[in-house]
């Protein structure tokens, strides 16, 4: 009952994050409302995870009407848990982060 496949490598960028022990937000995706419920400069990471996100396929009209086939890929992520200042936890992907300190 297990899964043959082995767990995707951890990515260098994921992996600098994992060393650091802490992250911040790569860019201003994240709104301002959520990110200041963090510290500014060094949010704790909690834990990391690989998530896969199983795709689909579609090969009925009746599903959708015009397109044949439709598939859409599975999808890898890594999602990363931070802490907040009142000791909150939260997952985020980890295209997000990058390790605190790193400009």
């Amino acid at each position: 009952m297990g899964n043959s496949k082995t767990e995707a490598p951890m990515p260098p960028e994921v992996a600098a994050i994992s060393d650091c022990g802490y992250a911040i937000w790569a860019s201003d995706d994240v709104a301002h409302a959520l990110r200041g419920n963090f510290d500014p400069e060094r949010i704790p990471v909690k834990t990391i995870r690989h998530v896969r996100i199983w795709g689909i396929q579609v090969d009925d009209e009746r599903e959708l009407p015009g397109l044949e086939r439709t598939m859409i890929p599975d999808e890898d992520i890594w999602e990363i848990t931070l802490e907040s200042r009142h000791g909150a936890s939260y997952a985020f992907d980890s295209r997000l982060l990058k390790p605190a300190g790193e400009d």
